[in-house]
């Protein structure tokens, strides 16, 4: 079994890593959110266990950008916040399981072995609106028979938009989506990558599909334009 481990406190860490090597497990570790992703597009895993508040990027954030470039590797969350709005939190950007802390040794290699058990997420549909195609598993963008390509980011508001497709959604939803709840930039960055998906979806192709609904947000139109 093969077990990355990101988790800001060192000795936890460790411990944690001897224990687990002990059980025959092979286990790589990385102490902060953004080292923890980059190992985590750097190899495969069988399991992905995760701290929530970490430097530089959280916990969350690793699992939910993991899940927008089709990473669907068993998440277990370990952490040490325990209301369940924190749990539901986790669940819904992505993980599938979670642990508090302090935690019970064999519980967390039951949980790991059920994990792998599991296996990971079926791979997700293509979402579709008229010939506007996106797959998520291989983050692929097509218009009719034409690839598009996509920077992660836009990826990611294009991947919203198409979920919520017929629908009118905030800036607000779109940054909680897409950057985070804690992301403490401008807004207007929205704009910004409405703006790239326009240039790159829509007028080349002659069509309107991303709608500005004023004062209101962005709407997708479930025909693809």
């Amino acid at each position: 079994m093969r077990i990355l481990l990101v988790d800001d406190e060192v000795r936890l860490a460790d411990g944690i890593r001897r224990g687990l090597e002990a059980e025959g497990m092979v286990v790589r570790v990385a102490h902060d959110g953004m080292s923890g992703l980059d190992a985590a597009r750097d190899d495969d895993y069988d399991v992905i266990v995760l701290d929530v508040m970490m430097p530089g990027m959280s916990g969350y954030r690793v699992c939910q950008t993991l899940r927008a470039e089709g990473d669907w590797t068993p998440v277990l969350f370990l952490t040490a916040k325990d209301g369940e709005w924190d749990e539901v939190e986790g669940l819904d950007t992505g993980g599938d399981d979670w642990l508090t802390k302090p935690f019970s040794y064999p519980v967390l290699v039951a949980r790991l072995r059920a994990l792998v058990r599991r296996g990971g997420r079926e791979r997700p549909a293509v979402l579709e609106a008229g010939d506007l195609r996106l797959d998520p598993a291989a983050r692929r963008v097509f218009r009719g028979e034409s690839e598009v390509t996509l920077t992660a980011r836009e990826l990611a508001v294009l991947d919203f938009l198409l979920r919520r497709r017929g629908e009118v959604v905030t800036k607000r939803e779109i940054i909680a989506n897409v950057w985070g709840d804690d992301f403490d930039g401008d807004a207007n960055i929205v704009e910004v990558y409405i703006g790239h998906l326009r240039g790159k979806v829509d007028r080349p192709f002659g069509r309107a599909a991303i709608e500005t609904v004023r004062g209101a947000g962005y709407r997708l139109a479930a025909m693809g334009g």
